[in-house]
Parts: structure tokens; sequence; C-alpha cells
């Protein structure tokens, strides 16, 4: 993944925290509420906000000097400070969920490929040149009918075993180079959503909203307290004796840099029927992990994951829920990627079913006997002149 700070900063957090606590009140919480995905407001800010709010019921004339805190206002600016504080943090731990599963992901891909370029030289001799025209045919090739067209030709004894499962590795090499290929993108799409959002400070509406003030006051507070943390900023770093052996910085951007170095906290989820069951999720997820899920079924499936929701309806960041994409994490971290756990499952994947199973499939899914009831079965001794014991009846 990459790096998000500037290498050649020498901006610390503490440097950071140590200029927004040396701020005077107003502005540390406007500091704090800008950067609100980073910092929390505090219980005794909170009082400060609500006592600084404006009555909306004086309009004109005088306003009263001394304001009444109520519960109730207290309850009000700190369910909106909580509602934007999880909006934006939610956000910046679904990017990173994403960004860290599609790269994993691309690694195993890509270190599947790479074991089944190793089987097919080592097993099945395959030239250097064979293996490139596989690679320059990947992009285009359609497993499901070529897969379909070899298992016609197993069933009717037209390819022996070991050309069959050569040519399946090669289905599965071009395969797995076209899903690490489709893996990148998606990262390079991830990691700018990922920059968007570490980069993006609480709006002025949402400000206004959680404090109570009119746009004007807010804009000139902030344009105010601002140029003033960057000026304490920028002396700090020249006190601490660092600014002349850097380039001029963006203070402000290296300041959300340095912040979303920290690590991510989890945030609680909950199973929301995502596949219907939490098993299946499981199950789908595990498939994904080892490059055994459709491809087709993979687009679908990842959509769902993304948006936090078993349908494909866009969904605000507040309610989209992060345990499909935290799942997909543990069962990226816990699965075993050695190269004999690799091989193993890729001969598996590939080989072909052996005929004996094939005829029990076929006997197995053939349409079952269906019993007679009783009354069905009294109809038919009627019909053929017998009693219920199957002796000839004498009422014919």
């Amino acid at each position: 993944m990459t790096t998000i700070a500037s290498p050649a900063s020498l901006l610390t957090i503490d440097i950071i925290r140590s200029v927004l606590d040396s701020m005077p009140m107003q502005g540390r919480i406007m500091l704090r509420l800008i950067l609100l995905q980073y910092f929390d407001v505090t219980d005794e800010e909170i009082l400060y906000i609500v006592a600084d709010r404006p009555d909306p019921r004086c309009v004109a004339g005088t306003k009263p000097t001394n304001t009444t805190m109520t519960k109730e206002s207290i309850k009000v600016v700190t369910d909106r400070r909580d509602q934007y504080r999880r909006q934006v943090r939610l956000k910046r731990e679904r990017t990173w969920l994403q960004c860290e599963g599609l790269q994993n992901l691309a690694q195993l891909r890509e270190a599947f490929a790479d074991r089944v370029r190793t089987l097919l030289t080592e097993r099945f001799s395959l030239s250097a040149d064979q293996l490139e025209t596989l690679r320059a045919s990947a992009r285009t090739v359609l497993p499901r009918p070529a897969i379909r067209q070899l298992d016609e030709r197993w069933n009717t004894d037209d390819i022996t075993a070991e050309d069959y499962q050569r040519q399946r590795l090669s289905i599965e090499f071009q395969t797995q180079l076209r899903m690490a290929e489709k893996y990148r993108k998606r990262l390079n799409l991830a990691e700018r959503e990922r920059q968007s959002a570490i980069l993006a400070p609480l709006q002025d509406h949402e400000i206004a909203h959680v404090w109570g003030i009119p746009a004007g006051s807010l804009a000139a507070r902030k344009v105010k307290y601002l140029s003033q943390y960057l000026h304490a900023l920028q002396a700090a770093l020249a006190a601490s004796g660092t600014a002349a052996s850097t380039a001029p910085l963006d203070l402000w951007k290296e300041t959300f840099s340095v912040l979303a170095s920290q690590p991510i906290v989890r945030s609680p989820s909950t199973y929301d029927g995502l596949e219907k069951t939490e098993s299946a999720l499981i199950e789908k997820l595990t498939a994904m992990a080892w490059g055994s899920l459709a491809e087709e079924s993979e687009v679908k499936f990842w959509t769902s994951l993304v948006f936090g929701a078993s349908s494909n309806a866009m969904h605000s960041e507040i309610t989209r829920n992060l345990f499909g994409l935290q799942r997909l994490i543990t069962v990226l971290n816990d699965m075993d990627r050695s190269p004999e756990a690799v091989d193993e499952e890729l001969l598996k994947r590939t080989a072909p079913i052996p005929k004996l199973e094939v005829a029990a499939i076929e006997t197995k899914d053939g349409p079952p006997v269906k019993e007679l009831s009783e009354m069905q079965t009294q109809i038919l001794n009627s019909m053929r002149g017998e009693d219920a014991s199957g002796r000839p009846s004498d009422k014919w």
C-alpha cells in the first residue's frame, strides 16, 4: 500500500497535539471539529459549544448573557458529534479495508499464477514460449466454455487424465493472471478514494450543524483559527530546528497525512444478512480468497461487500456495514499461503473427476422413485381385481 505521509516531512503527531492543546478553547474546538476523524471533542468542549450556541428565540435586540444549559441541548450536540464522527471514521476504515483486502487478493492471485507456472513447467514440461502465449491471451480467453469442452472430451474418453490436468492448469493460469490484473485496477481506484477520504475535513455545514452558529460567524472563526494554527505549527517546527532542513510544506495537507498514518481502530460490526447466513458468507469469502469463486459471481459479491448490503442499492456511509470486509481480512490473514498448500489446492481443483464418481453423480441426480400412498395402492389393487393383501378378490 502506498505511503501516506511525506518522507521529507518532520511533522509529528506530538507536535500537532501540542499546538492544538495550546490554542484557546474556541479555536481548539474548531480545529477538533475540522479534524473530527482523528480527534475527539471532549465533554468539556461540548459544554462550551452548548453555552456558545445562540438562542434561536432571540432574533433581535440584546442577547441574553446567561444561557441555561439543559440535558436535552447537551444530548443534541453530543448526538450530532457522534453522528459525524462515526460517518467520517467509517469511511476512512472502509477505504482502508478495501485497499488492504485488494492488495492481499492481488498478491495471492499472482502467487497462485506463479505456482501454476511452476507446475506446468516441472510436471508437464511446458516451454517458456507456450507460457508466454498463455499469458498474452489471458485477457480474452473464456474459461467456462473451455472447461465445458474439456469435461465433454473427458467424459467421452477423448483425452487422458494427464492432458486434461495440463489443459485445466493452463486455463487456471490465465484465470489467476486475469483476476490479479482486475484486483490491481480495483486497488488503484480504492487508493484514490482512500486518499480523498483521509484528506477530507468536516464540511462547514456539518460543523454548523454541530455547533449551531450562523455561517458567517463560522467562516470568520474558521479563517482566524486556521491561520493561528498554521502559524503556531510553523513556529513549533522552527523551534525544533528542523524547518530549515526540509523543503517548504503544505502544513495543512501534511497535517492530514501525518494523522492518517495512525493505526485504524476497528469499529464493532454485526452480521447484516449478507448471503443470507453467516456460514454461507464465510464460505464465499474463503472461496474468494482461494480464487475458486466464479468470475461472474465475484463481481457482484465484491460490490455487496463494499456497499455492506445484500442488494446493489447505493447506501450512505452511515448505513454501511463493514462486517463482510472485516471478515475478508480475517480469512486472508488466517489462510495457509505455503507453496505446498497452494499446490495441493491447485492440483485438487484441476484434477479430472474419476469416471466412477461421474456415474455415481449421474445416478444420484436421476429422478427419485416416488412411493405410492395407501390410497393409490388400494386403487391399483381394485383395478387389478385384488384385495389389500394382493390376492384375487371375490368381488370380481
